[in-house]
């Protein structure tokens, strides 16, 4: 899965009224991230390295293919260009390809559901790294939000009789993620972004399809059936088109609505993973997720709190 972060720890910003082309553009995004899992099963036989190669490949065909419909190479190469930009995405490759494939190794071994919960505590992973990278400063809720995702994780730790490793890993990289995407700001746009991510990871993939052709039973792509091969192809259509909708959504909408809507797709997960997939939810796993939703609704009531109060001092500033 790759998704920019909206950060929860800054004040969220509610000058301007959300379009509904916004809302509809977000939710679509978070729609198609939310049933990622279910297209990774489709891609079996293939293997998650196979799938994360194959999606590096094709994700960088069709940014080529939409920045030569835009017209948009000049700018792309200006970014080329400029080496601490440069540098920056490669940075962003490396952790958004540790996202990936552990994304989809999580998603084709039976652990949607622990994917779902790396998304959910993402928000709170986010405010931590704010604290340590950047040193922010946090209100009170948003450090008992932090206690309680704490205690969360070792009771879900009891419950999975071991760390979930599976949901920090996701957590963890994604929020570096959007924190390093966070330093480009608008220097970089999300199609140029990911092109050049991708580009940095090519050899990465190359050594992944070698090293899966050399071993047995081999790369699945082309020994599949045709249907098998339209679908992994689609696996790069996959990765970009939610990213340009949530640039889109980005545009239109203010923080706190995209704050929200980021949970459709872990909430979509979660459903697909306990109700589709049947994964086991023990007493132990259903008290730890209470405790994350938990401290997610800390962290939304603290959010409204904050709009509301920032409205009103620009209410009176007026």
């Amino acid at each position: 899965m790759s998704r920019p972060a909206a950060s929860p720890v800054s004040a969220p910003q509610l000058d301007d009224q959300p379009s509904r082309s916004g809302i509809l553009y977000a939710v679509g995004a978070y729609t198609l991230w939310g049933f990622l899992p279910a297209y990774f099963l489709m891609l079996l036989p293939s293997g998650p390295f196979e799938i994360v190669a194959v999606r590096i490949f094709f994700s960088l065909a069709f940014c080529a293919l939409v920045i030569t419909i835009t017209r948009a190479w000049p700018a792309f190469i200006a970014i080329v260009r400029q080496p601490r930009l440069l540098f920056t995405m490669g940075l962003a490759g490396v952790l958004i390809y540790v996202n990936w494939q552990t994304y989809v190794i999580g998603a084709t071994s039976g652990h949607v559901v622990e994917t779902a919960l790396g998304y959910f505590i993402n928000p709170i992973v986010t405010i931590l790294l704010g604290v340590m990278i950047l040193g922010e400063r946090l209100r009170v809720a948003q450090w008992v939000a932090l206690g309680i995702s704490v205690i969360a994780v070792g009771v879900l730790t009891v419950g999975y009789g071991s760390v979930p490793w599976i949901a920090l890993i996701l957590a963890f990289s994604f929020g570096l993620y959007g924190f390093v995407k966070k330093r480009v700001g608008r220097s970089v746009d999300a199609v140029s972004g990911l092109t050049l991510e991708t580009l940095w990871l090519l050899p990465v993939a190359a050594v992944q399809v070698i090293v899966v052709a050399s071993t047995s039973p081999g790369l699945a792509l082309g020994s599949s059936g045709a249907v098998h091969v339209v679908l992994m192809i689609g696996a790069g259509v996959i990765t970009a088109v939610p990213l340009l909708l949530f640039a889109s959504a980005a545009k239109r909408l203010p923080l706190i609505y995209m704050g929200f809507i980021q949970y459709v797709a872990p909430i979509l997960q979660f459903l697909f993973g306990v109700f589709i997939l049947g994964e086991p939810m023990p007493l132990e796993r259903w008290l730890g997720f209470s405790l994350v939703w938990l401290a997610l609704i800390v962290l939304s009531v603290d959010l409204i709190r904050t709009a509301r109060a920032g409205r009103m001092r620009v209410a009176e500033a007026v």
